[in-house]
């Protein structure tokens, strides 16, 4: 039998944001802010002269299939019993999310191929051993006990800088949980890996930044105060030991799930609104419009290698500019 929703989280999923209007507003996103700092051309071909690539890999239609299947057991196990929610087929569920995720996919990419038939196997299988993984062990990362489920793919539409009213964040947030006991809540990013996050992932500002911002900007949107609301990085392996191997070490590298929880106190959440802020400051004018000003190449070995324009000399060209990037690029 499911639980009576406290009384918190129906006024949360009674006032949604506002949708955008895009006739005089803009939106903006982690991955905006993102893409900028790492490189603020790349940001203008997207952003500002609708310049499309296609970036899409069989990573991302992985990612999108297994978020899209853990929230749907998470849906169920919360709205009805955890019976139910091990009733449901996740293979199935897999399989369906990750076949039309490609087809999307592929549509995009001009009705292109992306991946072979080999990799897509190998992803699937990665997928249902995580699956497997997570049904087994549900209980260690979620209880029913004084904990409700907010929702999934929660929306938060904010105006981080009240200088820029126009120029609006939007973020949909994976999962949101409240725990009535303490009356506080938790939001959790779900993450793919091939391995898992090493130290310095973790340890990466830019990857901080994206659960700093949903603290900062839920707190905002629901007025809930910033040190009732937790934040975890909720990272599913693809790759772990085979069972022999992992008995010969620590039983929790076979472990198909990491957490990791970045530090989110005054300081922290202070150098996520000023990265956020200083990204609208440059880009926009107080309209919302984007600049007509250069955006300046950054051309590295680590930006370039993962842009979609790289190769373009069109529209960019900088890493050819200088030997060893250019060499890195050209030899993808």
């Amino acid at each position: 039998m499911a639980k009576k929703i406290p009384k918190i989280i129906k006024e949360i999923l009674k006032n949604p944001p506002q949708e955008i209007n895009y006739a005089f507003q803009k939106n903006i996103s982690y991955s905006q802010m993102s893409i900028f700092r790492g490189c603020p051309h790349r940001w203008k071909l997207q952003y500002k002269d609708k310049i499309k690539r296609f970036t899409s890999s069989i990573h991302t239609v992985f990612g999108t299939a297994i978020h899209e299947t853990i929230q749907a057991y998470l849906d169920v196990m919360y709205t009805e019993t955890g019976a139910a929610a091990d009733r449901l087929d996740l293979e199935d569920d897999f399989h369906y999310h990750f076949t039309e995720e490609y087809k999307k996919q592929y549509k995009a990419n001009n009705n292109q191929h992306f991946s072979s038939a080999e990799e897509m196997r190998e992803f699937f299988n990665d997928g249902i051993g995580i699956l497997n993984w997570f049904k087994k062990k549900k209980s260690a990362y979620f209880s029913k006990r004084g904990w409700h489920l907010v929702g999934c793919e929660i929306p938060i539409t904010v105006a981080p800088n009240k200088m820029y009213n126009n120029v609006l964040y939007l973020g949909y947030l994976d999962v949101v949980m409240y725990h009535e006991p303490t009356n506080t809540f938790k939001i959790m990013d779900i993450k793919t890996s091939t391995r898992g996050w090493r130290e310095q992932d973790k340890n990466n500002e830019d990857k901080q930044f994206q659960l700093l911002l949903y603290k900062q900007f839920f707190s905002e949107q629901y007025s809930i105060p910033l040190d009732s609301i937790e934040i975890e990085f909720f990272i599913l392996k693809r790759k772990v030991l085979d069972a022999d191997d992992a008995k010969l070490m620590s039983p929790y590298q076979a472990h198909r799930v990491q957490r990791f929880t970045p530090p989110s106190g005054k300081i922290k959440l202070g150098r996520a609104k000023n990265a956020v802020n200083s990204f609208i400051q440059e880009c926009f004018n107080y309209e919302g419009k984007i600049k007509d000003m250069p955006f300046p190449k950054q051309p590295s070995k680590y930006t370039c290698n993962f842009c979609p324009y790289s190769k373009d000399i069109k529209h960019c060209g900088a890493s050819l500019q200088s030997g060893a990037v250019a060499n890195n690029v050209i030899k993808q």
